[in-house]
């Protein structure tokens, strides 16, 4: 079930508080706030937009329920990152609208690919991930400590 009563919003520079503050919540809830996280949260049109990338935010009922940021890595390869539902409305498939919106953004920007990296232990963010045909792949590197998990959707498999 797809909800038809989120709408997904880009990036304006007033809603940067509610990036970092639903990134933040929900980092504290399960690792810590890193420095890169900090420093990118803290400055999200410079890090994200600035270099090709996008904000988006979920709007349900006129209020901000959810955000996720699509980091270019080269022309044709977009990160899912920073991807948070506020704590009271999660459970409402508003994760779901958000990575279906997230697919087509990239499938449109013409990307081959769209990566992310997570944490085994969220279990139902791997759910998520899989359902949409997320496909795990060596880790390598990664900038954040809590990362143990890489997976990949080829945009050209689909």
């Amino acid at each position: 079930m797809v909800r038809d009563d989120v709408r997904i919003i880009e990036f304006r520079d007033e809603l940067a508080g509610y990036f970092k503050d639903l990134n933040v919540a929900w980092l504290q809830k399960y690792f810590y706030v890193e420095a890169i996280d900090e420093e990118m949260l803290s400055n999200p049109k410079k890090y994200i937009v600035d270099n090709g990338g996008y904000i988006f935010f979920a709007e349900m009922n006129g209020a901000i329920a959810g955000t996720f940021a699509l980091m270019k890595i080269e022309d044709d390869v977009y990160e899912l990152s920073k991807m948070a539902v506020d704590k009271k409305l999660q459970g409402q498939k508003i994760g779901n609208r958000m990575m279906e919106f997230a697919i087509e953004k990239v499938k449109g920007l013409g990307a081959n690919k769209l990566i992310l990296f997570s944490n085994t232990m969220l279990g139902p963010a791997i759910h998520l991930y899989r359902k949409y045909g997320f496909k795990e792949v060596p880790l390598e590197t990664s900038d954040y400590k809590r990362s143990n998990i890489r997976m990949e959707y080829n945009l050209k498999e689909k």
